[in-house]
């Protein structure tokens, strides 16, 4: 069996008393979490020693008992010890060099978000259930799979608040094989080019609501700060934004949905897509969202029991002529070649994704008797 993690967003309706609750405990969460890390770096630079998560704790309790402090004894417990374990991965990230240092957090910049680590529970399909606050409206629009691991409570910028239960699922340990493997070349003219020969064009969401966001960013540019009119511009340029994510993983979603129910090998190539997003065309590669698409085939792969194999950045995909392997010196504008030692006329991308899948599948091969 393997154990796999998902998880389940539903919307919630809360009551203005629950928003003001759940606001304030959103409040208390930042004050501890701005309070630790203080404490971390007064401590460091005293005594040259890092202050452990049990120390922190302990420190919180005496917290809560000063009168100045007295306001966090409303906050339900688990969201402030969340945070200084948040706050202890956080730093655990950056001296592994995956993060960079934790900074203190902004009521203006930091949206409002509670972590509970058990209490929080589906009742039905119209309600949960939240420690100390009670039952709360929410659309449980597909039933909870699995063991419930948590719980995270928050506010997006257009204002509407969201639950996200981490559950831990078991699943059959079988990989389910068609004998169809696949090769895929991704790009931008198109976003994505099978072995097959079917080329699919990238929606481009961004470029198609540009217009439309830049007159709602005129329109906030143009309001006085602190005005009502300035806080709905604000909203209205959250929903565009909103509303282009949620088209974006939508398509996203149904196309790597469609790849992994075909085949049941699926060979990429593993581009540095952080280091393209810096180049000139960052915006159509941030339009693209190549890193989110690899990312969700990988996961619904390891939900179907398929493989997803990927490729060296460093082969030379799309100048290797797949009939004979002699590679040629491309431009990138050039789309259509002719291999000079047997004359194949070659599609640049389908080439690429053809050559793919041989590797592909040469790297699956490597350690059994198959070739």
């Amino acid at each position: 069996m393997r154990t796999l993690t998902r998880c389940y967003k539903y919307r919630l309706y809360p009551a203005t008393d629950q928003q003001n609750t759940l606001v304030q405990w959103a409040g208390c969460r930042r004050f501890v979490w701005n309070w630790a890390l203080h404490c971390k770096q007064t401590h460091y630079q005293a005594t040259g020693q890092r202050l452990s998560y049990q120390r922190l704790a302990a420190m919180l309790v005496d917290l809560k008992r000063q009168p100045k402090t007295a306001f966090l004894r409303d906050c339900h417990s688990q969201p402030l010890q969340q945070a200084l374990m948040d706050l202890e991965t956080a730093f655990t990230h950056f001296f592994a060099k995956r993060a960079k240092y934790p900074r203190f957090k902004a009521r203006k910049v930091t949206p409002h978000s509670l972590r509970f680590p058990q209490g929080v529970v589906v009742v039905d399909e119209h309600t949960i259930s939240v420690p100390k606050i009670g039952l709360m409206q929410a659309i449980i629009h597909r039933p909870l799979l699995g063991t419930a691991k948590g719980a995270t409570i928050k506010q997006d910028a257009t204002g509407a608040w969201w639950v996200v239960f981490v559950c831990h699922i078991n699943r059959p340990d079988v990989l389910l094989t068609t004998d169809n493997p696949v090769g895929i070349d991704v790009g931008l003219e198109s976003f994505t080019t099978l072995s097959t020969g079917e080329k699919t064009t990238p929606p481009k969401f961004y470029r198609r609501s540009q217009k439309k966001l830049a007159r709602a960013q005129r329109k906030l540019s143009r309001a006085q700060k602190g005005s009502n009119n300035r806080l709905k511009a604000r909203k209205h340029v959250a929903k565009i934004h909103q509303k282009i994510s949620n088209q974006r993983a939508d398509w996203l979603h149904k196309h790597a949905l469609g790849i992994v129910r075909q085949f049941d090998v699926v060979c990429i190539e593993d581009l540095n897509l952080k280091g393209l997003a810096k180049t000139k065309l960052a915006k159509s590669f941030s339009d693209a969202a190549l890193s989110t698409f690899m990312q969700m085939l990988h996961d619904k792969a390891e939900w179907h029991g398929r493989r997803v194999i990927k490729v060296g950045r460093f082969y030379a995909s799309s100048k290797t002529c797949h009939h004979c392997q002699t590679k040629t010196a491309l431009m990138l504008s050039d789309r259509v070649w002719t291999c000079p030692t047997c004359g194949t006329i070659h599609d640049r991308d389908r080439n690429a994704a053809i050559n793919i899948v041989h590797e592909g599948i040469r790297l699956l091969a490597v350690g059994t008797t198959e070739s």
